[in-house]
């Protein structure tokens, strides 16, 4: 089965914003008011409701100079995902493009995936019933599943008009991105491709020019000790043991223990990434 990888090369990249609002429109995204950042990014990271942010870095160079970085950031669609283990609830799944989407029929809004992400590129939203109860579903980028179902690109992709993002057979793609750091090698001495595999690497592939944590990317992100033992092990020796019925309400009981409790301990002790 082809696996699909989206290909973004941040030294093309001029800044312009096109992917998101290519990202919006496709999606049906409202438009999000956000607080001034103080430079000219409009939001500070993805959200519910955006799930594709354009940053913009400023950086000192090896010479010295300031100059500006740019990424596009959303949803890294891991290989091993850390989200789709959490999800006590099975809403989260794997495609067979490689991206990874939420059942929004099955999401519960616990959370845990917002929690575990080691990215943080996934949240929360609020709705009301029509009883005015409020509840809760997570969402991010889908890479455009439904898009590929119908044999076309990413909608981010296919507007990038300076060729910052192309879409294609993983291979060829990895391929590509590591060309392309030996070409750009004597320009950012730290370029490398971003493609870590502690979340059994992504099929979001970057070619960045400095190091990761320059862009607010943790440099080795693992999937939780937690999230494996739970999914691999102990949720399906539960079920075979005890039954589906009553390993749900186990199960809820054990993620709420484990996902919560490893997110404070990582916040108290200073841990964790920022996207």
């Amino acid at each position: 089965m082809t696996k699909y990888v989206k290909y973004v090369d941040v030294t093309k990249c001029d800044g312009c914003r096109a992917c998101m609002v290519a990202c919006k429109n496709w999606n049906d995204l409202p438009a999000e008011p956000t607080e001034f950042q103080g430079s000219v990014q409009s939001h500070a990271k993805t959200t519910a409701d955006t799930w594709n942010v354009l940053q913009y870095i400023e950086h000192e160079n090896g010479k010295g100079d300031l100059e500006y970085l740019f990424r596009h950031s959303s949803c890294f669609h891991c290989t091993d995902a850390a989200c789709e283990k959490v999800c006590p609830e099975n809403a989260i799944s794997y495609t067979k493009y490689g991206s990874v989407v939420i059942d929004q029929d099955k999401c519960v809004g616990c959370g845990y995936c917002v929690q575990n992400c080691p990215f943080e590129v996934i949240s929360l939203k609020t709705y009301k019933d029509k009883n005015g109860k409020e509840y809760k579903k997570s969402h991010k980028c889908t890479m455009c599943t439904d898009r590929l179902d119908e044999g076309l690109q990413p909608a981010c992709v296919t507007t990038c008009h300076t060729g910052a993002m192309e879409f294609g057979d993983a291979e060829a793609m990895i391929q590509k991105a590591e060309k392309r750091v030996k070409e750009i090698k004597d320009r950012y001495p730290n370029a490398m491709v971003y493609n870590p595999q502690g979340v059994g690497g992504t099929h979001t592939v970057y070619v960045l020019a400095e190091k990761p944590s320059v862009y607010g990317l943790p440099d080795n992100p693992k999937v939780p000790t937690s999230a494996v033992a739970w999914k691999d092990y102990a949720q399906p020796i539960g079920k075979m043991m005890l039954g589906a019925t009553t390993m749900a309400v186990v199960g809820a009981f054990i993620t709420n223990r484990l996902f919560n409790k490893e997110g404070k301990d990582e916040k108290q002790d200073g841990g964790g990434s920022h996207e």
